[in-house]
C-alpha cells in the first residue's frame, strides 16, 4: 500500500513542474485528495455498501470540486490537474498514467443503458473543458485537445481536436498540422476552421471565375 501511495506521488512529481514536494502533493494537490477518496469510496461500493460510497465520494466532490463516481473504475498513476469542475462518470474505466485537466468530463449521452461512459487506454491527456462523451474507448497515448466535444471512438496514439473531435494526428503522421508536445493541451490547427478557409478560397476562385465569364473570357 505504500509503494503504491510513493508511485502515485511520484508520477504527479514527474508531470506537473510546479510541484515542488511529495508533502505539498499529498496534503495539497485537490486531484489527489479527490483520487484518494475515489479509492475509498470504490472499495464499499465494491462490497455493495453503496450508499457510504457515494457519501464519501460526494464529500470529496465538495471539498475538491471534482466528482468521481464510486462505480469508475481507475487504474494507477491518475494525475488530475487542479481539477475543478471534472466529472467522471459510473461506468468510466481509466487506464495507467492518465492526466485530466480541469472542466473535463467523462459522460454519458442519455440514451445509452449499462455501458454509458467513456473508457481511457493508457496514458491518455485529456485537456481542459474536453468532454468525452459515450460508451466508446480513446486508444493507448491518445491526447484529447482543451475545449474537445469527443463523441466517437479514438484509435492508439491519435490526438483529437475540435468540436465535434476529429482525429489530427495517428501514429506519429500528421493528418494535419499538430505539435510533438505531449502535454501541450492549445496549440493544435482547428480542422472546423481549416475546411471554412478552404471553402472560402473556393469560393473566391468560383466568384472570379464567373467575373471572367461575364467579362466574356470564357471560364
Amino acid at each position: 500500500m505504500f509503494n503504491k501511495l510513493k508511485n502515485e506521488l511520484d508520477s504527479i512529481m514527474a508531470r506537473d513542474p510546479a510541484a515542488r514536494s511529495r508533502l505539498e502533493v499529498y496534503f495539497l494537490y485537490s486531484g489527489f485528495r479527490a483520487v484518494r477518496s475515489y479509492r475509498k469510496a470504490n472499495w464499499f461500493f465494491r462490497h455493495n455498501m453503496k450508499f457510504i460510497a457515494r457519501m464519501i465520494s460526494q464529500h470529496a466532490r465538495h471539498k475538491t470540486g471534482i466528482e468521481i463516481h464510486p462505480g469508475a473504475t481507475i487504474g494507477n498513476g491518475l494525475f488530475i490537474d487542479h481539477g475543478m469542475g471534472v466529472v467522471i462518470g459510473e461506468t468510466a474505466e481509466i487506464g495507467d498514467n492518465c492526466t485530466i485537466y480541469q472542466g473535463v468530463t467523462l459522460g454519458g449521452t442519455g440514451k445509452d443503458q449499462g455501458k454509458r461512459h467513456p473508457t481511457l487506454g493508457d496514458n491518455v491527456l485529456v485537456g481542459s473543458g474536453a468532454k468525452v462523451l459515450g460508451p466508446f474507448r480513446v486508444g493507448n497515448n491518445a491526447r484529447i485537445a482543451a475545449g474537445a466535444v469527443v463523441l466517437t471512438e479514438v484509435p492508439d496514439n491519435a490526438t483529437a481536436v475540435g468540436v465535434p473531435a476529429r482525429v489530427v494526428r495517428l501514429n506519429g503522421e500528421k493528418i494535419e498540422s499538430a505539435p510533438s508536445n505531449s502535454l501541450d493541451q492549445i496549440h493544435y490547427t482547428d480542422p472546423v476552421a481549416e475546411e471554412l478557409s478552404s471553402l472560402d478560397k473556393r469560393l473566391c476562385e468560383l466568384r472570379s471565375a464567373f467575373e471572367d465569364f461575364e467579362n466574356g473570357a470564357g471560364i
